[in-house]
């Protein structure tokens, strides 16, 4: 039998400690689990979130955190320490908690969600050496931040350090500098690169004149804050900045002003007997206008559940109105003075339009995106998808080396950014669509999904494995969720819905989902042949025939058919079979 193979990958690891855990405990027992607690719901896993990491383990005392990135692990390790320094600066010395912080960048082995190794025990070890309050890190990771990060590094010289045969040198990032100039100009750095729109969600404010509703309203602005940052193309204030307006008299502009975002999202919650009433509105802080306002009415029976409901509606709704409000901005600026995040945008918005000639443009301006931002894996992923719709569409003149850019591209955007949903949603599709390795597509999709389940375009693909894989009927529902995620979906959603129907043999349904197509080509009027031929309306199959033969006069079903991506030869055959019947050549 074969040994397996232990998978391994390149990771920043960050290790952090409670200050004196166990004379905390044994004087408050209660109170130190209760702070700590809310340290961690408030503080830290927002700002690992905000950061792109992923709390791998949480032992009593501790936390291991992997990043993707050195910078990263080493800001998120500043914003935690500047926060919990504020917070204890208004607590009393007993009911303080302080926290010592290593960061490595190491090999790490994975087993599952775990990771383990030499990477891992360094970080540790490390972090041990830092005082309460402060951040040590490696060679390794000193190295990846230097110059990048805002800091002053000082060398500690190599330390021995238990279970590790090998000296490790040390640096000490100087405490002094988490000021909050720094950190703003950390955060500042990051959007600036991408020029990401920044948001804001305020305090709901609970309007029911019931004290016990609070919780339930700041439950609400809670978990809209934590899955609009699943979102990588947001830039999300976190819950512990938006909090301090918490029962402030709010003015947008000057809201906006002081934390620096383009958006503001307000809301409210009445309750009023069984019933209640939320309403939620996004800002642009700029011109003070109103761009997307929603109420949900709902009764009161279960209210967790009316919580993830609604903020599954809200989340669901607002990064399409961000993305069309920004790209309405867009369009008044010339093509030069575009930035990476908005050359993204305007690739998005060609490649939606699945046309020939939108695509090489789509091309042409991802690659001044990455241009103008190398290490943007938002911007190699989608430069990937890009290239990977010309060669499924055959608009390629070069099909094999096509196929070598996207993957290099999204290869690179992985080693970029492993927590970018977008990146393991373009690895799917490419698995699929090129390779037909359904098991690795099935893996990169499930990691999407994982990431970022409110994306209507992971949802929708989702959708779409589903159908190539024989499971139709459970694809539509996918595909029909991602038109309610997001009402302004693309246009070729409706190719997803309809070939969904076709293969579930729901023909009629099909043909309505492909009548909704305003600029259908070639493939689409080939599906709407074999549905109508499904249906034995031999009339409206021949016109639909003679709409392939318009767009593609080379039309031949053998040659199509090869471009679809069926799992099994059942679907494969069914679909040839109904082609064949409509009259289209073979």
């Amino acid at each position: 039998m074969a040994e397996e193979r232990i998978q391994r990958r390149l990771a920043a690891i960050l290790a952090a400690d409670v200050v004196g855990y166990s004379r905390l405990m044994e004087a408050d027992e209660t109170g130190t689990l209760t702070r700590l607690k809310a340290l961690r719901r408030d503080v830290i896993d927002p700002l690992i979130s905000a950061h792109s990491g992923r709390t791998v383990k949480l032992m009593g005392d501790g936390a291991l955190v992997e990043f993707a990135s050195a910078v990263d692990a080493v800001t998120c390790a500043i914003a935690v320490q500047k926060q919990v320094r504020d917070i204890n600066a208004g607590l009393p010395e007993g009911g303080r908690i302080a926290f010592r912080i290593g960061i490595n960048v190491g090999d790490v082995i994975v087993d599952g969600d775990d990771i383990y190794g030499d990477g891992v025990n360094v970080a540790a070890r490390i972090e041990a050496l830092a005082e309460p309050g402060g951040i040590c890190i490696s060679r390794s990771a000193a190295e990846q931040v230097r110059d990048k990060v805002p800091i002053r590094i000082e060398p500690r010289g190599e330390q021995t350090v238990k279970n590790i045969a090998r000296p490790i040198e040390v640096f000490r990032i100087v405490a002094e500098d988490f000021a909050a100039d720094i950190v703003a100009g950390l955060a500042g750095s990051s959007a600036t690169a991408t020029d990401k729109p920044a948001i804001v969600v305020l305090p709901f404010v609970n309007m029911s004149g019931d004290a016990e509703q609070e919780f339930f309203t700041d439950g609400i602005t809670e978990d809209i804050i934590t899955e609009l940052s699943r979102f990588r193309d947001l830039l999300v204030i976190s819950r512990n900045s938006a909090f301090t307006y918490k029962g402030k008299p709010i003015n947008v502009q000057t809201v906006a002003k002081e934390l620096g975002v383009h958006y503001v999202v307000e809301g409210s919650v009445r309750k009023a007997a069984s019933r209640v009433r939320i309403t939620v509105q996004l800002i642009d802080a700029e011109s003070d206008r109103h761009l997307w306002a929603e109420r949900f009415d709902r009764e009161l029976a279960d209210i967790f559940a009316i919580q993830d409901e609604v903020t599954r509606a809200i989340v669901s709704i607002l990064p399409g109105r961000v993305a069309a409000a920004a790209g309405d901005r867009v369009q008044r600026k010339a093509p030069e003075s575009l930035a990476a995040y908005e050359c993204v945008l305007v690739g998005k918005r060609l490649h939606h339009r699945s046309s020939r000639d939108d695509n090489a443009e789509a091309q042409r301006v991802l690659d001044r995106a990455i241009a103008l931002d190398p290490a943007y894996a938002h911007a190699h992923a989608w430069k990937g998808c890009v290239l990977g719709q010309s060669f499924v569409n055959g608009w390629s003149a070069d099909s094999t080396a096509t196929v070598r850019a996207a993957e290099r591209e999204v290869t690179l955007a992985l080693s970029l950014d492993e927590n970018d949903s977008d990146v393991h949603r373009v690895l799917a599709a490419i698995q699929l669509s090129i390779h037909h390795d359904y098991d690795r597509a099935l893996y990169h999709q499930e990691r999407a999904l994982a990431l970022n389940p409110n994306d209507d375009l992971i949802v929708v693909q989702q959708g779409e494995m589903l159908t190539w894989t024989g499971r139709a009927d459970e694809g539509i529902e996918w595909i029909e969720k991602a038109m309610r995620l997001n009402p302004y979906h693309p246009e070729r959603f409706w190719n997803h819905l309809g070939r969904a129907f076709f293969v579930a043999r729901r023909y009629g349904d099909a043909v309505k989902a492909f009548q909704r197509i305003t600029r259908a080509d070639a493939s689409h009027m080939a599906f709407l042949a074999a549905a109508y031929a499904a249906l034995g309306d031999d009339g409206a199959a021949k016109l639909a025939v003679q709409g392939v033969l318009k767009h593609d006069p080379a039309f031949s079903v053998a040659r199509y058919i090869e471009t679809q991506h069926y799992k099994h030869d059942a679907d494969r055959e069914h679909h040839r079979e109904a082609l064949l019947r409509a009259g289209l050549p073979a």
